[in-house]
């Protein structure tokens, strides 16, 4: 069984381990955009096209998600805390790479590299909170691990292009690597904080599923699967293409459109904390998720049909970027109730490989769409596949096990 902090655990110790492994999943969002936000500066430098860019992105998220899949198994058989620890320090490796790039290849192994350091982050995080924090602050937790992870994303545009400004940008890849150095060298400070206990079943008890791989049985994972595949593909367009359909589309400055790419995951981020006190007090976590997705595809629809301005468009989607956010707690726990006990660290990695999947596959497809010129399909198609999830997300509610 997968063991659970008391809810007697003092408020400082819960308080402790939810920052830390913020602190963590931040690190890993900006990882997410360590190319991404160079994308500018890549055109210019190696005159590449946005098929090519999106293809970067895909490397970065097919490693990372074979090897999150594999990864839960491995955290739930030695601890969480050896691969936190490893995926930073080749997160560092992989700035390093990136400041010494001096052309495409150069760019396809750094994005490789930072995917395979982004593979652990989900069922480490996961299983760190699911056994360090007490059971009546897992919704405020999951709050704060989804909204660390939004400020992820809106500090790494920030922070590298603003380094890259005063600097170079191949400076500023080696400031990028100087920081999670810090993050990594803090998270050793307060290792304790971090220690999970290996999960043990009896013989011929596997998480209750039959045998190790008995969970991929279970329907309700491979929903939460798609769920997280669709919901992504949606984010993965406004991370890697919202910039460049704003500045084309309605002419707006670079400075403008990267800020309103900011205020997005800013956005999404309060949204996550609203969320967290909606998870914390709701049960019904799949029609919380629902409504929220249902919300954000409304309001990024208005943006890719082009009726609005240029600045209404940028203030409906960060809006957008708020609806998402507040079904991210309540998406969380909806995983969880999901869960066979003893499981943990299997069932994350498998379901938030979906995450990796959805990554890979958008910035392709919708690569393509771009090169093209359709940029309000684009905004339009990603708001139809989040309109999926709603779907989605309902089947997981009515697929969930009495017991949870």
């Amino acid at each position: 069984m997968t063991t659970t902090a008391t809810p007697s655990a003092p408020f400082r110790q819960d308080a402790t381990v939810i920052a830390l492994v913020g602190l963590a999943h931040a690190a890993s969002h900006f990882g997410h955009l360590l190319l991404v936000a160079m994308f500018p500066v890549f055109i210019a430098e190696f005159s590449l096209s946005y098929a090519q860019l999106g293809f970067l992105t895909s490397v970065f998220f097919v490693v990372s998600g074979v090897g999150q899949a594999g990864a839960g198994f491995v955290v739930d058989r030695f601890g969480a805390r050896p691969l936190l620890f490893l995926a930073l320090a080749l997160f560092a490796l992989a700035c390093v790479s990136a400041s010494l790039a001096t052309g495409y290849s150069a760019l396809v192994f750094t994005a490789a590299l930072a995917g395979l350091a982004n593979a652990t982050f989900h069922p480490v995080d996961f299983t760190i909170l699911n056994q360090r924090v007490s059971a009546p602050r897992l919704g405020y937790a999951f709050s704060a691990h989804g909204l660390t992870g939004n400020l992820g994303w809106a500090a790494a545009p920030v922070f590298l292009t603003g380094v890259a400004a005063l600097t170079d940008w191949r400076t500023a890849y080696w400031a990028a690597a100087a920081l999670y150095g810090a993050i990594l060298v803090l998270l050793l400070v307060y290792r304790d904080n971090l220690q999970t206990r290996v999960v043990r079943h009896a013989h011929g008890d596997k998480a209750g599923t039959g045998s190790a791989l008995g969970f991929l049985r279970l329907s309700v994972v491979w929903w939460c699967f798609g769920f997280f595949m669709l919901s992504t593909m949606t984010l993965a367009v406004v991370q890697n293409f919202s910039v460049a359909i704003l500045r084309t589309q309605y002419g707006v400055s670079l400075e403008a459109a990267t800020f309103t790419l900011s205020a997005y995951m800013l956005s999404g981020a309060v949204g996550m904390f609203v969320g967290g006190i909606v998870a914390a007090r709701t049960v019904q976590s799949d029609r919380v998720v629902a409504g929220a997705m249902l919300a954000g595809a409304v309001l990024l629809g208005l943006c890719g049909l082009g009726v609005l301005g240029a600045t209404a468009t940028m203030v409906v989607l960060a809006l957008t970027g708020f609806a998402i956010g507040i079904g991210g707690p309540s998406r969380d726990m909806m995983i969880k109730r999901a869960t066979p006990a003893g499981a943990t660290g299997r069932v994350y990695g498998m379901v938030y490989s979906g995450l990796d999947v959805g990554f890979a596959i958008a910035p392709v497809v919708f690569g393509v769409w771009m090169d093209r010129g359709m940029y309000g399909a684009t905004l339009l198609g990603a708001a139809f596949v989040l309109l999926l999830t709603v779907g989605a997300a309902l089947a997981v509610g009515v697929r969930t096990p009495a017991r949870a």
